[in-house]
């Protein structure tokens, strides 16, 4: 094999930070390939830490994979402990357990780790202490300092005594980590113990052996420089101001200068000594609380970071990643990353979970992502839930433990039982699927399928990740429609109603019917006013409330059924604008007031437009106290006479019908005056006479006509009223819309409802041979431990965009879906506990992500990027909700 030591450097030093995922890549890759480069040179060190033996222990009782070690018997030789401290290690042939090696009479055992299981041993007293101290310690002692230090040490082996001599020099540390060092190993002559379960000691020597030819005679071979770190070795001392002072004025002397230590026969208390908690193993301080590490925000990866949090802080992950997850990588999956997103996601993990950390900045983990998934590069927006989907997916695929997939073809499940065909399903899916990800994050769930045409039955069950649950169609919105009466009496009335937010025309239509009191004999006609023109008619019962936006206007003419055969004709109002000459056509004119419409059979003559149209206006007379109060002088001064006054008013909207003919001629010349009718065509308007028949073809259905108002007429006339419309909703100054409210059991409801799969999404069926119509029925079969529900607030349409915010009431405590599961097994809990949320605040145009996490015991804080600080578990609970994250528990 490679001399993974060799090295040309002139001390015979080498760096024994090994590559922690060397070993896992391709055989033809070497331990220092340059093919793997990060930017991040920390992150290519495999860190070595010394701990006590007891306090490493009592973690793995927990772990049902016991991991073996390798058992060396420690000789401190210090004769010049001042400047040098040498550490003879033998192996004892009793390797393997703690059981078989012999006791130690001075108790003192440690174990050397590697920073995979130092974090997650320490995770684990720190969350056992975390439980224990609860209750009077909420928040457990962050104020707490945890001592780890970083030591250099050499390393070489020796032939002749075929140990292991470690030399811990002053020459190579600092005065105040090697008067640590002393303290922690300068027993003179006084045995003790090291389990090496991180592998390198064995590594190390095994290579060493491998060139002994090339070892002179009575020499040692090559040293290595290592840095190791010492946790929970707790040293104290009195005057320690005093004494560092002294010390730092001998630190450029190295061997010169003279080591006092716990050995010294002067006053012990006036140097380090090691405390009983160190002789004991137990008794460490706590580390403070470990995983409140933030996340830099580099750029719009808001995103990146809630989903994150969320996934760093499932416990079965933690544990899993923190653990030798390396083995599991597959590199010959072509669905995979190489394994490349899995170690930098584990990399990402472990850099969170380690204690004291800074926020963390995911350059390299966006890097590796971007890569793979391009849709991801760059620095724009994106939704969350899109990327908690990609990486659990890939995930799973750079950690499948199927080398090699089978091919596996599906039975016809008609016939057999329920429970059969799902778990030969469930089988055939792990046969090919096989990973922590599937572990922990997949469930089943069986699906129907039933053909509209021949009945046939389809039954499959399938896998799924996460649920993705629709806010059902009751969540409702207000819509403001005025309604335009055409009997002549009515004035326009605005009515606010309830309808479906996801609903169709037919149900406002419906419901405005209703609230104005539709007759039987009437119909509405619903059309969108913009700029004083009707801008479109809305007379298509399936089109989607959701093209109505909340600043559009509305209006509901009231129409009677008996005249639907006749053409629609639509009087749109014009007023000259200002300077101007009575009578100048065209550019001078600008549309003012809402559209009138109605339905007319006679256009013998313009009279009969004339006459339904003042028909229509009817009710926006001025009251004639006001009219007169307006013409009590001219513009001389001269009164003018109040009976001719009035008789001026009546006439002009008294139709030719109901008068004589000497009026109707004086009506004709006053109404001529004040109204000029137009029929709008794709040329230029047409001018209507009153006594000719309207140009119009038989075949016509719509016609548009432009009503040109003379000031006479819009003084006798409420032109504001005529004028005034409301949006569909407008919000109150400091007010919002009500706060809507629904169960998260009425969405999952919602989502295992039978529903018919419409033309767009046919079916193809096997008896028919071609695609079909059929309704299609979900039922939850199989449940995971990790069970990841998506509330489906962003909904698109080919138009629009649209963010539901509706607040969804969900459990924290108690998810009990016993009800919800079709397939019930008596010794599996259907109970689940809420332990993280990636929420996300603002609408489509832009917006932020956050996460809550459960830290245990009702302890609740929220990652906003790079800031973590503590919220109510009370606070949590909001209509920015989007991801939810719950793990299984016992029923209670």
């Amino acid at each position: 094999m490679d001399d993974l030591f060799s090295s040309e450097d002139d001390d015979h030093l080498l760096d024994l930070d090994y590559h922690p995922y060397a070993r896992k890549r391709p055989l033809s890759s070497s331990l220092y390939s340059d093919e793997y480069e990060e930017t991040d040179e920390e992150s290519n060190r495999q860190k070595l830490y010394l701990v006590s033996y007891r306090w490493w222990k009592e973690a793995q009782r927990s772990v049902a994979d016991q991991i073996g070690g390798v058992l060396y018997t420690v000789l401190s030789n210090n004769d010049d402990a001042d400047s040098e401290i040498v550490l003879d290690l033998r192996k004892e042939e009793s390797s393997g357990t703690r059981d078989k090696a012999g006791e130690v009479a001075s108790g003192r055992e440690y174990a050397l780790v590697n920073e995979a299981l130092w974090l997650r041993t320490l995770k684990w007293h720190n969350d056992r202490k975390t439980s224990e101290e609860d209750a009077r310690y909420p928040f457990v002692a962050e104020d707490q300092s945890q001592e780890v230090f970083a030591l250099l040490i050499r390393l070489s082996f020796s032939p002749e005594t075929n140990s292991l001599l470690v030399k811990i020099s002053l020459k190579d540390n600092t005065v105040d980590l090697y008067r640590r060092a002393c303290s922690i190993f300068s027993y003179q002559s006084e045995l003790f113990q090291i389990w090496d379960f991180s592998g390198q000691t064995s590594q190390f020597v095994m290579n060493e052996m491998i060139n002994l030819p090339n070892i002179s005679p009575g020499k040692l071979g090559k040293e290595i420089l290592l840095e190791l770190h010492v946790h929970g070795f707790f040293v104290s001392t009195n005057d320690t101001n005093e004494r560092l002072t002294e010390w730092s004025k001998t630190e450029n002397s190295f061997g010169k200068s003279r080591v006092k230590t716990n050995k010294s026969s002067d006053n012990p208390s006036t140097y380090l000594t090691l405390t009983d908690a160190l002789l004991s193993g137990t008794g460490y301080r706590g580390i403070g609380l470990l995983g409140l590490t933030g996340l830099q925000n580099l750029g719009n990866t808001c995103f990146m970071n809630s989903a994150i949090q969320c996934l760093v802080h499932t416990p079965q992950l933690v544990d899993y990643f923190l653990g030798d997850y390396q083995k599991d990588i597959n590199y010959e999956n072509p669905l995979g990353m190489n394994g490349e997103l899995a170690l930098a996601f584990g990399e990402l993990l472990r850099k969170l979970w380690a204690p004291g950390a800074m926020p963390v900045a995911p350059r390299m983990f966006k890097f590796k992502l971007a890569k793979f998934a391009p849709q991801f590069s760059g620095y724009n927006q994106h939704d969350s839930q899109e990327f908690l989907a990609f990486l659990l997916d890939g995930l799973h695929e750079d950690l499948n433990r199927v080398k090699c997939k089978p091919y596996i073809e599906a039975k016809d499940a008609e016939g057999r039982p329920g429970e059969e065909v799902a778990d030969e399903y469930w089988q055939n899916h792990l046969a090919r699927n096989d990973s922590i990800i599937v572990d922990v994050c997949q469930g089943q769930y069986r699906s129907i399928l039933v053909c509209h045409i021949c009945k046939k039955v389809s039954v499959t069950f399938d896998p799924f990740m996460y649920l993705t649950l629709p806010l059902p169609s009751t969540t409702m919105r207000t819509m403001t429609v005025t309604v335009f009466s055409s009997d002549g009496i009515v004035l326009p009335t605005p009515f606010t109603v309830t309808v479906p937010k996801c609903g169709r025309l037919k149900d406002l239509v419906d419901t405005l019917s209703v609230a104005c009191s539709l007759r039987n004999d009437e119909t509405l006609l619903v059309a969108e006013i913009f700029k004083n023109q009707i801008f479109r008619l809305l007379d298509e019962p399936s089109d989607s409330l959701a093209l109505i936006r909340d600043a559009d206007k509305l209006v509901a003419y009231r129409l009677p059924k008996v005249n639907e055969t006749y053409p629609l004709v639509v009087f749109s109002h014009q007023q000259l604008k200002r300077p101007y000459s009575f009578g100048v056509m065209a550019s001078n004119w600008k549309p003012f007031g809402v559209p009138v419409v109605a339905r007319i059979q006679d256009f013998s003559s313009g009279s009969e437009i004339r006459n339904q149209f003042l028909k229509l206006l009817s009710p926006f007379l001025m009251p004639v106290e006001d009219v007169v109060n307006d013409y009590d002088g001219d513009e001389t001064g001269n009164t003018i006479n109040e009976n001719s006054k009035m008789e001026d008013i009546v006439s002009s909207s008294v139709p030719d019908s109901d008068a004589g003919s000497d009026s109707g001629a004086e009506n004709d010349f006053h109404l001529n005056a004040g109204f000029k009718f137009y029929l709008v065509n794709k040329m230029e308007p047409v001018e209507i006479k009153m006594n000719e028949p309207v140009p119009i073809s038989r075949f016509t259905k719509k016609l548009d006509i432009s009503i040109h108002w003379s000031d006479k007429m819009i003084e006798k006339y409420d032109t504001c009223l005529l004028s005034s419309l409301p949006e569909v909703f407008k919000p109150q100054l400091f007010t919002g819309r009500p706060q809507e409210s629904i169960s998260l059991y009425k969405c999952l409801q919602g989502f295992l409802q039978e529903e018919p799969l419409g033309p767009d999404d046919m079916w193809y069926c096997p008896r028919c041979k071609k695609p079909r119509q059929a309704n299609k029925k979900l039922d939850l079969w199989r449940l995971p431990e990790i069970l990841v529900i998506h509330l489906k607030r962003f909904s698109y349409s080919r138009f629009f965009k649209n963010k539901l915010e509706t607040y969804v009431d969900f459990p924290i405590h108690d998810l009990n879906l016993s009800n919800y599961i079709s397939h019930i097994d008596g010794q599996i809990s259907n109970c689940y506990q809420l332990y993280a949320i990636s929420n996300h605040y603002g609408g489509m145009g832009g917006g932020h992500y956050t996460a809550f996490v459960d830290y245990g015991h009702g302890r609740w804080y929220e990652f906003d990027d790079d800031r973590v600080f503590a919220v109510n578990e009370d606070r949590i609970k909001t209509s920015a909700a989007y991801v939810l994250f719950y793990r299984r528990v016992r029923e209670v």
